[in-house]
């Protein structure tokens, strides 16, 4: 996950990791100020000096000696002072003996203690790599085990995927023989029936996942019915489930489908939808000429081979009425993303057709007034994004975005198209 989408506990992990680092670096800067105090000879270098006239000046002096009353008169000084001379002597003796002693203990305490700080930072430093190595292979540990856990439960849901979908098939085969049987055809026709739905439940089911929810076609096709409001009857070529018929059925306009797979032909009906099984061509050619308001068809023109959608169009025109409607929706190959998610997605599609060929075969089969609307557009945040214009200049900016617009264009293009056209 980015940081901005990391779970709450990770964020928490991660503030305390950056917590107790900061920390560690407060206490090794700590330690470090302290290993760098002076010693007190290299702080005052005069204590020393002073020490050593202090052992020059402190042995007591001794008793004058010498003739005549002069010496007689200093020794004579001398005896009377000497007591408290001696006292003296000896109390300064003690102290400097006392001075010696202590600075040189002092000496070796600062020294230890120089020495002592300077081991703790050493080891801090050996301390933080190995923290850190462990770290590293806790994190490839923890990250090895994660990416086996991950592929472990990508592979079981790949498995349940598969089940899924084989589970729909399943399904739609049952309920497509179930229908065939509740028909109450005579044996053998409730026999072809049954294999033809059984054949045909595979992609009733392919349909059901990827062409998307009938709710969902339901509402993306309701931008049709107003086109049709006033050209009763219509008729609905591959009509799949009947989502467009419920539409037009709720804007009480009159229509009825064509569909080949039995399966949703027989659903539609049980709907109350007006549909028949059989081929979409053969379906026009039994209308009479000029018997129809409106064609429409959703995703059938490009499951046709060239000629086959060329007599539709021949057909359609046939149909049609004077300013009746052929509608045909199909995916829209100028769109790379179009072409690869919507178009190649079904084995039966038959070719990509492009919006200008589909509007010259329109053309060239006799309808008027015929023009082609982008339909499903692509969400703005799967584009690319336009660069900001700050920080660069305002040509190299205009360039590069006009760039990105045509990328977008042909990359994330709208993903289908819809051909109108005119009888």
């Amino acid at each position: 996950m980015a940081n901005g989408s990391e779970h709450p506990a990770l964020e928490a992990l991660r503030a305390r990791v950056e917590e107790e680092d900061a920390a560690y670096a407060e206490v090794l800067a700590a330690i470090d100020r302290l290993c760098a105090f002076p010693l007190p000879a290299e702080a005052a270098p005069e204590i020393r000096e002073r020490l050593l006239r202090l052992n020059e000046l402190w042995p007591a002096p001794e008793r004058p000696e010498g003739g005549g009353l002069g010496g007689l008169l200093r020794r004579r000084a001398w005896d009377a002072v000497a007591p408290a001379v001696e006292r003296q002597a000896t109390f300064d003796a003690a102290l400097v003996q006392l001075l010696n002693a202590y600075l040189a203990q002092a000496d070796g305490l600062h020294a230890r203690l120089r020495e002592f700080a300077g081991a703790l930072v050493r080891y801090a430093q050996r301390v933080q790599p190995l923290v850190d190595a462990r770290d590293r292979v806790a994190t490839a540990l923890a990250t090895t085990r994660s990416e086996l856990l991950l592929e472990a439960f990508d592979r079981r849901i790949e498995g349940l995927l598969a089940l899924r979908d084989r589970l729909e098939v399943v399904s739609e085969e049952v309920r497509a023989i179930r229908g065939s049987l509740a028909a109450g055809s005579p044996p053998p026709t409730i026999a072809a029936a049954a294999a033809r739905a059984a054949a045909d439940s595979a992609y009733t089911a392919f349909e059901n996942r990827f062409r998307g929810e009938r709710d969902d076609i339901r509402s993306r096709l309701a931008g049709y019915a107003g086109l049709f409001q006033d050209l009763a009857p219509v008729l609905d070529l591959g009509c799949g489930r009947g989502e467009f018929l419920d539409v037009l059925r709720e804007h009480g306009v009159p229509a009825r489908g064509v569909e080949g797979n039995a399966n949703v032909a027989r659903e539609c009906r049980e709907k109350g939808l007006d549909v028949v099984e059989g081929d979409v061509v053969d379906a026009l050619r039994a209308q009479a000429g000029g018997s129809l308001g409106g064609v429409f068809a959703a995703q059938v023109a490009e499951h046709l081979p060239p000629a086959v959608l060329t007599a539709l169009l021949a057909e359609a025109h046939r149909a049609l009425r004077p300013g009746g409607l052929l509608l045909l929706e199909t995916p829209n190959p100028r769109s790379v993303l179009g072409l690869l998610e919507v178009f190649n997605r079904d084995l039966t599609h038959e070719r990509p057709l492009h919006p200008e060929t589909l509007r010259f075969l329109a053309a060239a089969a006799g309808f008027t007034d015929v023009r082609i609307e982008m339909r499903t557009p692509v969400d703005p945040e799967g584009q690319l994004r336009a660069v900001p214009p700050e920080g660069l200049p305002e040509a190299a900016a205009a360039a590069l975005n006009d760039n990105v617009g045509r990328l977008n264009a042909l990359l994330y293009g709208p993903l289908e198209y819809a051909l109108l056209a005119r009888r």
